[in-house]
């Protein structure tokens, strides 16, 4: 006879009751996670590309990400009161944007999330939609 031991989840299921700008901490939260997430593209070597691709200041990215955000994870919708339809592909198609940035793109986020100790479930969530859009951002190959 088998015993099997059944073994907990570390985290909580996600809660689908609140939005993810309330479940990350609200405009604070986000501010701090577009911080990292620019920080850590800024210093780390892992990132040259994605880092290349922002041009020499990241400070209207960060201001532009962190207003996006908020209207994306079911905040205020700042962006979008300042600047109009997101047009994120439209808007990015200036950049030269391939799998490296993308993949390079994802796994930063995804180390800024760890960093602030996201929860798994929700870190999970967040990286799966943003590889999506990531990868609809692709506007050359390689």
């Amino acid at each position: 006879m088998t015993t099997t031991t059944r073994v907990e989840p570390i985290f909580e299921p996600l809660d689908h009751t609140r939005t993810i700008f309330e479940l990350l901490g609200g405009e604070d939260a986000v501010r701090t996670l577009v911080n990292r997430f620019y920080d850590l593209m800024d210093m780390e070597e892992d990132f040259t590309a994605l880092r290349a691709a922002h041009g020499p200041s990241l400070d209207s990215a960060r201001e532009k990400l962190f207003l996006f955000l908020c209207g994306y994870f079911g905040g205020p919708d700042h962006y979008v009161q300042r600047y109009g339809h997101p047009r994120l592909r439209a808007r990015h198609l200036p950049f030269s944007i391939g799998e490296i940035e993308r993949d390079q793109w994802v796994a930063c986020m995804g180390r800024a999330m760890q960093d602030l100790q996201v929860p798994a479930p929700l870190a999970d969530r967040l990286l799966h939609a943003f590889y999506g859009t990531a990868d609809w951002m692709r506007n050359r190959a390689g």
